[in-house]
């Protein structure tokens, strides 16, 4: 466990996940995240997560709820990619990525890292680009579909 704050808490993935599974059936997470609508499955499911783990640490967000904690959303911490899922739609817009994004940018300074990476970010998904910057990252490369974003830790 990783405490962000009093209500938020990184849960690292521990294969624990069937809860997650409607967060990437829903199609308008799916553009935000993979940009196509293609709902997954539990294999893909799992395969997305085990893929993620081999590169970084996984976590749930967690939300305190009354003396429990419920899961909202997860977040990768790799230098190379933060990808970053709040699947309670109802809590977007609300803070929450922008709280766990700052938890990990001081991880990784702890870590020593010299800066972190964002490989991309769909050019229709103002709200996490908006995020990253307003955390400090900076739009370093645009491609077709997205922009990827970089933040100097030193």
């Amino acid at each position: 466990m990783r405490d962000v704050d009093e209500e938020l808490r990184l849960r690292k993935y521990d294969d624990q996940d069937e809860f997650a599974l409607a967060w990437y059936q829903d199609e308008e997470t799916l553009m935000l995240v993979d940009g196509c609508n293609q709902p997954y499955d539990r294999t893909r499911l799992k395969k997305m997560y085990h893929y993620l783990q081999e590169r970084g640490e996984v976590y749930f967000i967690e939300l305190k709820d009354g003396e429990e904690y419920r899961p909202i959303g997860d977040v990768t911490f790799w230098q190379n990619d933060m990808p970053i899922v709040v699947g309670d739609k109802t809590l977007r817009g609300k803070g929450i990525g922008r709280r766990v994004v700052s938890a990990l940018i001081k991880r990784a300074k702890a870590l020593g890292y010299q800066e972190l990476y964002v490989n991309e970010i769909y050019h229709y998904n103002i709200g996490s680009q908006k995020m990253f910057e307003s955390v400090g990252f900076r739009a370093f490369e645009v491609t077709e579909n997205a922009k990827r974003y970089k933040l100097n830790l030193i």
